[in-house]
């Protein structure tokens, strides 16, 4: 296991990755928008490439299967020190593993799982591959978010499965809780009642850094992708969210400071 792996504190968002039904598009779509560029990464689940940024990967795409004619989007991995007891307690707390804990050849141990609310996210035994390895610069994930219809009791199922400390802002008209471990923020939930999308669910939103949000929400449009929500001024920096070519939705953020 190398040393970064060694460190990684469980629960920790590690690694976004997406599965596509046409993985060249994609790539050419991702290449386009934040410089990716790509090489290939394990086969296990079937055609895959890691995504770089000046030479250090950042995310994963994925190819799938001609008969699976699934939703498209973007799913956070968090890192687990034995993929098998997190899936375990996954299973018990009210989630669903759906795919694995699987080997990943030598690059580590992973699993596919859904909270109680349906949303999906991996989990990430780190061997030779840490995850992520730039943080901040524009073109890679810098936060996740769950956008879920309430978040009381979909946290307490985070904290059974990794141990998350909760800090929830208390308003009567705005439901969000940030996760922390170590006393550091690592996500959010966030609790959108009745607006959460009818043909979504619950799910995770990964945020993506960019110099420029108004000119990449732009360049999603060129690209064959589309505008879902408007750039605008928000906590994090001014954001907007888009979604690619497939219907894959992520948000693009020029962050604060």
């Amino acid at each position: 296991m190398t040393e970064a792996a060694a460190r990684l504190t469980p629960g920790t968002p590690c690694w976004v990755s997406l599965m596509v039904h046409q993985l060249p598009t994609t790539q050419e779509f991702y290449g386009a928008l934040f410089g990716w560029e790509f090489r290939p990464g394990p086969q296990q689940l079937g055609p895959y490439v890691r995504a770089l940024l000046d030479g250090k990967e950042v995310a994963g795409l994925g190819q799938l299967p001609p008969d699976r004619h699934l939703p498209t989007a973007w799913t956070p991995y968090l890192a687990t020190d034995d993929a098998g007891a997190s899936a375990q307690v996954i299973s018990s707390s009210g989630g669903t593993v759906a795919v694995g804990p699987l080997d990943a050849g030598d690059a580590g141990r992973m699993a596919i799982a859904s909270d109680p609310a349906g949303a999906v996210f991996g989990l990430w035994q780190a061997e030779s591959h840490a995850g992520t390895a730039i943080a901040g610069a524009p073109g890679t994930p810098v936060w996740n978010e769950l956008v879920t219809r309430e978040t009381s009791s979909i946290v307490k199922f985070y904290q059974a499965v990794f141990g998350y400390d909760a800090e929830p802002v208390v308003s009567a008209d705005f439901d969000f809780t940030t996760l922390l471990l170590e006393k550091k923020p690592v996500a959010s939930l966030h609790g959108v009642g009745h607006a959460l999308p009818r043909d979504r669910g619950a799910h995770w939103m990964t945020y993506f850094a960019v110099e420029d949000a108004d000119a990449a929400a732009a360049l999603v449009t060129d690209l064959g992708g589309h505008v879902v929500q408007q750039p605008r001024e928000t906590v994090s920096g001014r954001a907007a969210v888009v979604a690619d070519p497939e219907g894959a939705v992520f948000t693009v953020v020029r962050p604060r400071g």
